[in-house]
């Protein structure tokens, strides 16, 4: 098979007419033409750093739409089933990744559960990840979020990172807004990467001590504008990534995106590119073609070099997508799941106030942001019961185990907005217990039992209606096709903000509130969580 169009040599930073031979999935000819398509021809994009679970689809699914925006091959942290399943989850992401081209790298996750301080499905302790990192099937050690074990050389945690740099694979980083010596000490301990950072500052400063930063614009944390002035004179360290994309955003596009939006910013286009296709695949060792002669053929076909417009996607020497159409077929897989709760009762989310009960403590939502704030508000009581503030946009949350029965944990943010019902989720990073946010009592334990009905799922509720997107796999991702629970997602997002949320994407943002890795207060199921001082604390003042 022979290819014509512009080659772009990224690394030579150079573009010419030629063409490409291919045999066995492999370039075996880089020939200069003079006559040669208008079209350029580069290598694919790579995610350097998702959850292909925060799609709602199994990797299968979500190679469908990743292909047809150019992207060859994902960094993969399967921690999110990996909290539900265990290592059983992880080699369900792995096994039915396996089974499409899209090229899914996938990590052993480092913190399962992510913290002592919830509760989850599972347990992945250095033993497991030893054994996981034998296999060739894993790539890295992936995001290690407990950086509070590694400036305290907790034993466990150093035995992970020690496992990886045994078998001389790399060792992912998740460090929001730690500085000076803290940060230091935790890249002394081989830690490489971090895609946490959401200030300039914060991102040069990791860079100067020698980290990779991968600039995060997923669909709830976008950190892109806070970073992209430092590509220009980084971009050999920097990569990146979406972390978490919703089905409905990937419809739309992945990393194609960001390179439009850098090169509008008038950003060298070879220095975006390495970025977007070049840096992963070597800091990762993975193995994806750079449009190398002896490479495997992996790359796309673009209209232009500034609105990148994917007309094909090459996989190991096959089309695999072409004008937006996928060819990947339909890939039939077991449904695995852990869901044991009991449907809920109203009074199980009364919150009995104090007698002195005047101020609470509230988490501040901060839209695009994983990040949040500690605010102090005042209390709103009705019949000793604590209760959601509608008019002051203070509202009742609460964080429910959904391993066993146990008492729902109950606190309030700001931010949401809803003015009627609520809305919950049982994609709720990491642990992925149900979390619900709601004008009333009455309104959060309906949105909450119709998860438990489905085992899973995302739902909006009022009086009168109760609508659920059901997510039968391991409660977090669908067994439906990646438009079907686009479109669907696509509703629930509408119907939340017709309810009166003012958030960009609010199920996004409701998933990372019981997340206690990143400050500053956090619900975990066993209760509030100052995620800076890493202790629980009151909801009252």
């Amino acid at each position: 098979m022979k290819i014509q169009g512009q080659i772009v040599d990224i690394e030579n930073r150079r573009i010419f007419k030629g063409e490409l031979t291919i045999s066995d999935g492999k370039i075996t000819e880089i020939e200069a033409k003079e006559v040669a398509s208008d079209h350029y021809i580069l290598p694919g994009f790579v995610d350097a750093h998702i959850h292909i679970e925060s799609s709602m689809l199994v990797p299968s699914e979500f190679a469908k739409l990743a292909l047809t925006h150019g992207t060859v091959a994902t960094v993969s942290d399967p921690h999110e089933i990996a909290n539900v399943l265990g290592v059983q989850g992880v080699q369900f992401m792995i096994e039915n990744g396996k089974k499409v081209p899209l090229k899914f790298n996938f990590g052993a996750p480092s913190c399962v559960p992510a913290t002592s301080f919830e509760t989850a499905g599972a347990v992945i302790d250095s033993e497991d990840i030893k054994t996981m990192l034998q296999s060739d099937d894993i790539k890295y050690l992936a995001e290690m979020m407990n950086y509070p074990g590694v400036l305290f050389e907790d034993e466990e945690v150093m035995k992970k990172i020690a496992w990886a740099k045994h078998y001389g694979k790399p060792i992912d980083g998740h460090a929001p807004g730690l500085r000076g010596d803290d940060i230091t000490k935790y890249i002394a301990a081989g830690i490489s990467t971090d895609h946490e950072c959401f200030t300039y500052d914060e991102a040069l400063e990791k860079l100067q001590k020698g980290m990779k930063v991968i600039i995060r614009e997923g669909s709830a944390a976008k950190n892109f504008e806070a970073l992209i002035d430092l590509l220009p004179d980084h971009f050999e360290n920097m990569m990146f990534c979406s972390d978490d994309k919703h089905p409905d955003d990937l419809i739309l596009g992945h990393i194609d995106q960001l390179c439009v939006r850098a090169v509008d910013k008038g950003i060298d286009v070879f220095k975006v590119l390495q970025a977007a296709c070049l840096n992963p695949v070597k800091h990762y060792n993975l193995d994806v073609g750079l449009l190398k002669k002896g490479d495997m053929a992996d790359f796309i076909v673009v209209k232009d070099l500034v609105d990148f417009k994917v007309l094909q996607t090459y996989v190991n020497g096959q089309k695999v997508a072409e004008n937006g159409k996928s060819f990947v077929p339909d890939v039939d897989f077991e449904v695995l799941n852990n869901f044991d709760t009991n449907k809920k009762k109203v009074t199980d989310f009364c919150f009995n106030a104090s007698a002195e009960a005047k101020k609470i403590r509230v988490i501040e939502a901060l839209d695009g942001e994983l990040v949040t704030n500690e605010i102090i508000a005042d209390a709103l009581v009705n019949d000793g019961n604590l209760v959601s503030n509608v008019e002051a946009d203070i509202l009742k949350m609460t964080v429910v185990n959904r391993y066993k029965n146990q008492k729902p944990a109950i606190a309030f943010i700001k931010n949401f907005g809803l003015k009627s019902g609520a809305i919950a989720s049982s994609v709720g990073h990491d642990s992925h217990n149900i979390i619900a946010v709601g004008v009333s009592d009455k309104m959060i334990c309906k949105a909450v039992n119709a998860l438990v009905e489905n085992k899973g799922g995302i739902c909006v509720v009022d009086e009168n209606r109760e609508e659920v997107v059901a997510l039968p796999v391991a409660g977090i991702m669908s067994d439906q096709d990646g438009h079907t629970i686009g479109k669907a997602y696509a509703r629930l997002d509408k119907l939340a903000k017709q309810q009166g949320s003012t958030l960009h994407a609010p199920f996004m943002t409701l998933s990372f509130m019981a997340l206690l890795v990143i400050p500053s207060l956090k619900l975990s199921d066993h209760g509030l969580f100052n995620g800076t001082d890493f202790k629980f604390t009151s909801v009252e003042v």
